[in-house]
């Protein structure tokens, strides 16, 4: 489930809420109890770093070298004529 930002035009009450992507947004500020919530779009809360995911990192055997190279089956990729390469 998503954590949406709010900001109340009110009383400019921020808040975040764990909801459901089908759930109503927000109306009524918990701090003022006005009907002036507006919900933010924001970033995300989270980073992909490092050197990234592979398409070949739960693979095995002669399945894990899928771009080409040695025992790749891509290298196999038929050309204009038809042929193999």
């Amino acid at each position: 489930m998503p954590i949406y930002e709010y900001e109340c035009k009110a009383c400019g009450h921020r808040l975040e809420k764990l909801q459901k992507i089908s759930a109503e947004p927000l109306r009524d500020c918990p701090a003022c109890e006005a009907a002036e919530l507006n919900r933010l779009v924001s970033a995300a809360g989270f980073r992909l770093a490092g050197g990234g995911w592979y398409e070949t990192d739960f693979k095995t055997g002669s399945k894990k070298n899928l771009a080409g190279g040695e025992g790749g089956k891509a290298d196999k990729t038929p050309s204009k004529d038809g042929a193999a390469a």
